[in-house]
């Protein structure tokens, strides 16, 4: 079946009433069948049927065997961090979500484990930093809130000759767009708040594998520390990932259009879109332009997180990444004229005529002028009228 059928097949056959939509068990017990001998089922922390099915169906979505269904996204990635011990390394890309970077670099030294940081968007730098400790090297791809695109199946490949676990936080572009595992990767990483559940309303991760000694671990460690998901929250973001192809699909295209209408703005410097996903980044040269676009917008909420059927606005260096340590930022923090905009289902043209007022009602700050493209103003483009820049922008083409 294609990604989008499966989306919509939940693996609920076993249920003995033969409900369609699967049953919330709401219960933090079962009954065991005696005094000595366990059920399948014993205690909602170590596992649950609800969350059974939805790590069943992430993992079938990603093409993996097995799947971990967390609290939260965070716990997730810790639950990865887990499969490096003190005395090891872990080598992170350097365009990372902010609390991502906030553990590495505030949690993780306190449990022996050594962090360093590379540009995982150049496969060579990442052999080279690669050392005899290096356990596990963690990329986005996009990244998050850059955009920029790592090369998996390259990373992949330099992971396994060297004997280093590849992790992949997927939550950008979710299963429909890349499935990390047929790339090469080990891992799957999700916030699952974001794309996977698309409505807002849960916080949930995932952890994705094909590997079942991987998964035994990870799956330990969600039992040890009580990191699961919760069996209503669990039936939420199954009931979310029913729609996930419809949802994607529809903000993906609106982004592309978005893209295009910010690129030819004279008021934007740079517009960051790999050309699919539901985010589109961009820069002003001016932070408190910036800031006045995002609070001049009025259906684009200003909140952090992505991957709503709801559209948002933020200013990445206060909002999602304003956990980076001080002593980080230089390096790993987003420039503070970025501004992020998560894509939902809205009309196309509401978002768009939104941007415009807000963008026509701009004035220039104080001694510095806008990037007028030849001094004119730009016709809406589309992402074919696009080309990208080295530094990884978009501008309109030439010639």
């Amino acid at each position: 079946m294609k990604i989008s059928t499966r989306c919509t097949r939940v693996f609920a056959e076993d249920d003995p009433y033969g409900a369609v939509a699967p049953p919330i068990y709401q219960t933090a017990t079962f009954r065991q069948p005696s005094a000595v001998d366990c059920g399948e089922y014993d205690y909602s922390r170590t596992a649950n049927p609800t969350r059974a099915l939805v790590e069943r169906q992430i993992a079938a979505l990603e093409g993996g065997r097995f799947g971990c269904a967390f609290a939260s996204g965070m716990a997730a990635i810790t639950a990865v961090t887990r499969l490096v011990r003190a005395g090891e390394e872990i080598l992170a890309g350097d365009d990372l979500y902010g609390g991502t970077t906030r553990l590495l670099a505030k949690v993780a030294p306190h449990l022996g484990i050594h962090v360093r940081w590379v540009n995982a968007t150049d496969p060579a730098a990442v052999e080279r930093a690669i050392g005899l400790d290096t356990r596990l090297l963690l990329v986005e791809s996009p990244t998050n809130p850059l955009l920029r695109v790592v090369d998996l199946e390259r990373l992949a490949a330099i992971a396994r000759h060297r004997g280093v676990l590849l992790a992949v936080d997927n939550s950008l572009l979710s299963p429909i767009f890349q499935q990390p595992l047929a790339l090469g990767a080990h891992l799957v990483v999700h916030s699952a708040t974001k794309a996977l559940c698309g409505h807002g309303d849960v916080l949930a991760g995932a952890v994705v594998t094909d590997d079942p000694g991987l998964h035994e671990r990870i799956a330990f460690h969600l039992n040890a520390e009580g990191a699961g998901l919760a069996p209503f929250d669990s039936w939420l973001l199954l009931r979310g990932m029913k729609t996930l192809a419809l949802r994607m699909e529809r903000q993906c295209a609106t982004a592309r259009k978005v893209a295009g209408f910010l690129v030819a703005q004279p008021a934007t410097r740079q517009v960051f879109y790999p050309g699919l996903g539901p985010v589109v980044s961009f820069s002003t040269g001016d932070p408190e332009r910036s800031r006045r676009l995002v609070e001049a917008v009025r259906l684009f909420t200003i909140a952090v997180s992505f991957g709503s059927i709801a559209s948002s606005i933020s200013l990445p260096c206060h909002m999602s990444h304003a956990s980076v340590p001080a002593e980080l930022r230089d390096r790993l923090a987003p420039p503070p004229d970025l501004v992020r905009l998560s894509i939902g289902i809205e009309d196309p043209d509401d978002l768009l005529d939104d941007l415009r007022r807000a963008f026509r009602d701009l004035t220039p700050s104080p001694g510095l002028g806008f990037n007028t493209h030849d001094g004119q103003p730009q016709p809406d483009r589309s992402l074919e009228d696009l080309a990208l820049t080295d530094s990884g922008g978009l501008a309109p083409r030439r010639g």
